[in-house]
């Protein structure tokens, strides 16, 4: 009787159980569940790694960060932050007594500085406008940061004095310089980024550089701490010639400079070998193409005996870390994935590992980092297509996941399976890379509709990484379709420069060819083909309906319409005039038109939906306005649609990344 009666009790309690187990879709309040880390930092043992944990702060829409700790076997995790501020850019002293960060917890964001034997903590120096790239010196007595410093606003004709009390209207903004505004921070403040000091017990940080120059690099200190280095544009003509970057140093006691390259191009983040002899920097050549592959140099610390490394490697450098002195681990992207290889002083690549991932919030970008310790063992920021970041740890080989940051929300959702494809382009034969996603619960006997997503950039790629805004599709009952076409990085110098001066162009038939080949495949109800894109997906998800009436619907997000008005209002004139056309629109008006999809607006009969950041000035509100009225007029169906308060990111708020995707399907549905 007992063992019938505890059967009895066992199947009455795994009811419940069962029902917990039944996966639900993944839905847009997941969006405010999502975490994802970043920034992995070793102890200066190397025993343990600290890292940026990025979460969503439903009450406030923000995303919020604290800082984590774990060993690097996977044990003893817990925070070091807490609460719902932003803590970011953990540094360890290389005695390994301290650990420096910024927060932002007083309002203002503030260097910290925590004894790690002790756990107390203390603001490093008191900053009025942040700090960044903190930088240990190696003795561990100084860090080295960027800061802001505030210029003068200028007044070109001043009113006279009013009487008390009267109300005037505000005075006049004066503008005169040629970048006058950026995406993401609006109208530019007089001042420019400075390169400071500050004691590691905390004082009065001490400004190393001045000039009218922005010094935002990342710092390197001399092995015995004389000197720093960065790179920075410095030349006279720097407001016109923005990528012409060197590498310098400076003096830390009397503040005298000292350039060490030359080369017309970008000469960036310099990172001092272990025994101090030896400079790596990152660098091109720039011929005025769209695309540059980044290429990994060593110098001698006083410029001389400069070596390309990565020659012969036809893709672009990312991150990269001295592990001894004649061999450094560097970062690059390769088809749609991202790794870690290595490469000594005669040039010789091998490939370490694969799996950098997941630091990408809305759609399948490549991104994510890595850092290695004195013995080789890496940490990165590892992630498929299932999942956001968690930090990842390999010797080499196999990575072994010992974080999971989301294993209480995906385990119990639904997603949709996501496929590697490969297929040629009706062009000229391109090799073309591509992700289908299928809908949660795909049946293989059914069709369904099909929506074609194109990346921005659009020298950037996609890949097999994680995508709310996908899965959110796929979880509407789409299949979603996602390429690199020619242009994309990751396939090396040529592939890229394919749309060097013909953008947009062949891309359209790489991205036409794609969705035949899935049409092909027997899944896709051909009747109900849709395409959206953002930024450069914009541009081309508006060439493509001027070209062909194939898709049912389409959803334009922060698109360029009319390459003139793009170059004279957004805040890249000078990178598209100069290396996206090679002329002034002025000068080259044909070109510039025949490459407009808005020369092409008059073929348009697909419904469209414009959908753009109010405060855009990447590819500004008007670009959209522009298209909108034109469909308007021809009596096209259409909407725009506004986000108040975004910039080109429109993502940055998560129920901005809901509202983007919402608007997308419930347009896609109606059609």
């Amino acid at each position: 009787m007992r063992k019938v009666f505890l059967n009895v009790i066992i199947a009455v309690f795994a009811l419940p159980l069962m029902a917990q187990a039944q996966k639900s879709n993944f839905d847009y309040l997941d969006i405010f569940e999502l975490e994802y880390v970043g920034d992995p930092q070793f102890s200066a043992d190397g025993s343990q790694i600290v890292y940026v944990r990025t979460f969503m702060d439903i009450m406030k829409d923000r995303k919020r960060s604290n800082l984590w700790q774990i060993d690097s076997d996977g044990k003893n995790h817990r925070p070091i932050t807490t609460g719902l501020n932003n803590n970011a850019n953990p540094r360890f002293s290389p005695d390994g007594s301290k650990l420096a960060y910024t927060s932002n917890e007083s309002g203002k964001t503030q260097i910290l500085i925590r004894f790690l034997d002790t756990g107390q903590t203390f603001e490093g120096a008191q900053l009025q406008n942040g700090a960044a790239r903190l930088t240990w010196s190696l003795d561990s007595k100084f860090l080295a940061f960027n800061a802001f410093v505030p210029g003068k606003d200028k007044t070109y004709a001043p009113l006279p004095k009013a009487p008390k009390g009267a109300e005037w209207a505000k005075k006049a903004i004066y503008i005169e310089e040629l970048q006058f505004r950026n995406d993401g921070r609006g109208f530019v403040k007089p001042g420019n980024t400075h390169i400071f000091i500050v004691p590691a017990m905390g004082g009065t940080p001490r400004q190393l550089t001045t000039g009218e120059f922005n010094h935002t690099s990342g710092l390197s200190w001399a092995a015995d701490g004389s000197k720093i280095y960065f790179s920075a544009n410095r030349h006279n003509d720097h407001k016109l010639e923005t990528r012409n970057s060197e590498i310098y140093s400076v003096d830390v006691a009397s503040g005298n400079l000292m350039v060490l390259t030359d080369r017309f191009g970008p000469d960036s983040n310099p990172n001092v070998s272990p025994d101090g002899s030896m400079i790596a920097y990152s660098g091109s050549d720039d011929k005025r193409m769209g695309y540059h592959n980044n290429v990994l140099y060593v110098m001698n610390v006083d410029g001389s005996d400069k070596k390309i490394l990565t020659e012969d490697l036809d893709r672009s450098i990312g991150t990269f870390h001295w592990v001894s002195n004649d061999q450094i681990y560097f970062q690059y992207d390769d088809l749609g994935s991202t790794k870690v290889a290595k490469v000594d002083l005669s040039g010789a690549v091998s490939d370490i590992t694969s799996g950098i991932s997941g630091t990408s919030f809305g759609r399948p970008y490549s991104s994510g980092t890595f850092n290695v310790n004195a013995d080789g063992l890496i940490a990165m920021t590892y992630a498929d297509a299932m999942d956001q970041a968690n930090i990842g740890v390999t010797n080499g080989g196999d990575v072994t996941q010992i974080t999971d940051v989301n294993d209480e929300l995906l385990s119990h959702r639904k997603l949709g399976a996501v496929e590697e494809i490969w297929y040629k382009s009706s062009h000229d034969g391109q090799d073309i890379q591509g992700w289908l996603v299928t809908p949660t619960d795909f049946d293989p006997s059914k069709k369904y509709p099909l929506i074609l997503e194109i990346h921005g950039g659009p020298f950037a790629a996609y890949g097999p990484h994680f995508a709310a805004e996908i899965q959110l599709m796929a979880n509407a009952g789409y299949m979603v379709l996602y390429t690199n076409p020619r242009g994309s990085t990751s396939y090396g110098y040529d592939f890229a420069n394919l749309i060097h001066h013909n953008y947009p162009g062949n891309d359209y038939d790489d991205l036409m060819s794609g969705v035949d080949h899935v049409i092909g495949l027997g899944n896709v109800d051909v009747d109900k083909l849709y395409v959206t894109g953002g930024s450069g997906g914009g541009v081309l998800s508006s060439w493509i309906i001027g070209k062909t009436d194939r898709f049912k619907a389409a959803v334009v997000a922060k698109p360029v319409i009319n390459w003139t008005s793009f170059t004279l209002y957004s805040d890249m004139s000078l990178a598209s005039a100069k290396s996206w056309f090679g002329s002034m629109p002025w000068d080259d008006q044909e070109n510039y038109w025949r490459r407009s999809p808005l020369s092409l607006v008059g073929n348009v009969k697909t419904p469209t939906m414009l959908l753009t950041g109010e405060l855009d000035m990447r590819t500004p509100m008007p670009e959209s306005e522009q298209y909108y009225q034109a469909l308007k007029i021809q009596d096209v169906e259409a909407a725009l649609v506004r986000i108040p308060g975004s910039y080109h990111g429109i993502t940055a708020r998560p129920s901005n990344l809901i509202t983007k995707v919402q608007h997308v399907i419930k347009w896609f549905d109606e059609h």
